[in-house]
């Protein structure tokens, strides 16, 4: 039986955005199973989409499809050709061999995001949807993409939502005991994809990471919740002159010391200062101490998941940027990022705005910076632009 949606609830699928939330919905048969294909109609009987079913998450629907066909392993083989076409055009392992394969929605699967390593493949499943299909999606991933080993890391905070609970493991092949090592932009570094965060490595940052380099030479930087290091590493590589490193993980900043061994021609490790500890009280110490810098860079973890989590979270985030601007050298630059789907850009700039304002300063944007290519926002899902980053100078 199809899900039929209230009267006037079928705009958001005539704009091809993927998401039914549970008020638009008029009735739906309750013994469909989790996870299980649906079809979406109008109050006025007229097919809208093919989607997949999820009983317990306020999203209810996402969708397959917006054409009448089947949803079938070939229906998943043609939308997972299309996303290893679409990074093949990009050139994307001209610079890496670590790169992010399918990106959910943006890539016509809700729910899935997979990460490849050299030659492994991390797979999260982050819905009902993907859950029910995720031993098709590993079948063709090892088809398509010709690589054997797959690694499950379905361990995110948003399954809960839909009533799945975590699970790690390996789904395909063997997995490796030591980590993985990567290469990007000439650099190495170790990824803990069993243990770390998201699928191990945030691929996510890489063009950002190679811009932090451009311009670190000469600088003394500082990077704050600098988890296995990526930015200190393109800075050190760079010619910066000192990078400070801080995060409340120890475990991170063991990694981090590894991959400054791994990259030891290129990376001076006399230059660089593993700093554990809580990010907004060692600022604050910095601010107490007089210490200045010439970079500053900020990529916290995501505090505000959801709207509902956005006031709290512009506090948080007004608070490191006005902190950051405080410790800014005369035209220093401030390296600044939220990764969090409750704050926009929009915000996010407002925000930072108001931190320079409070710290007494002029600042001016150079750049506007987002997650790399490999992973694309749909035009009709712009919830997966969830990546703004400010590059700012201040005056």
């Amino acid at each position: 039986m199809p899900i039929t949606l209230n009267p006037n609830r079928e705009k958001s699928l005539l704009r091809r955005h993927p998401w039914i939330f549970a008020g638009a919905i008029h009735h739906v048969d309750e013994t469909h199973a989790s996870g299980s294909t649906v079809d979406l109609i109008s109050s006025e009987g007229h097919f809208l989409a093919r989607a997949s079913y999820s009983p317990i998450s306020q999203i209810r629907a996402r969708v397959w499809t917006f054409i009448d066909e089947p949803v079938d392993k070939e229906f998943f083989r043609r939308k997972i050709q299309s996303a290893i076409a679409l990074r093949n055009t990009q050139h994307v392992t001209r610079n890496t061999n670590a790169y992010r394969l399918i990106h959910a929605e943006s890539d016509g699967i809700p729910g899935l995001i997979v990460d490849r390593y050299d030659d492994v493949l991390v797979l999260q499943s982050l819905t009902a949807g993907s859950e029910f299909w995720k031993e098709t999606f590993a079948d063709l991933l090892a088809e398509e993409t010709g690589i054997q080993n797959i690694y499950e890391r379905s361990d995110a905070d948003v399954r809960e939502l839909e009533g799945l609970k975590p699970i790690v493991g390996i789904l395909r092949g063997t997995i490796p005991d030591s980590k993985i090592t990567i290469n990007e932009y000439n650099l190495k570094f170790n990824v803990d994809i069993q243990h770390g965060h998201k699928t191990g490595f945030y691929l996510d940052q890489r063009h950002n990471r190679h811009r932090v380099g451009e311009f670190a030479k000469d600088r003394d930087v500082l990077n704050c919740f600098c988890y296995t290091g990526g930015f200190s590493i393109h800075a050190l590589a760079n010619g910066a002159k000192s990078v400070l490193s801080v995060d409340s993980s120890a475990d991170a900043l063991a990694l981090l010391e590894e991959n400054i061994a791994l990259n030891r021609v290129r990376v001076p490790a006399e230059r660089h200062t593993s700093r554990e500890g809580d990010v907004f009280q060692l600022l604050r110490k910095f601010r107490d101490e007089n210490r200045s810098f010439d970079m500053i860079i900020l990529d916290p973890p995501k505090f505000a998941p959801t709207a509902a989590h956005a006031e709290k979270a512009s506090r948080a985030y007004k608070d490191i940027n006005l902190l950051a601007f405080k410790l800014l050298r005369h035209v220093g630059m401030l390296f600044t990022y939220s990764c969090s789907g409750g704050i926009d850009a929009a915000l996010f700039q407002k925000i930072v705005a108001s931190a320079a304002l409070d710290a007494g300063t002029d600042a001016t944007i150079i750049e506007h910076l987002s997650q790399g290519s490999d992973h694309p926002v749909s035009l009709h899902f712009p919830e997966g632009a969830y990546l703004k980053g400010l590059v700012c100078v201040k005056g």
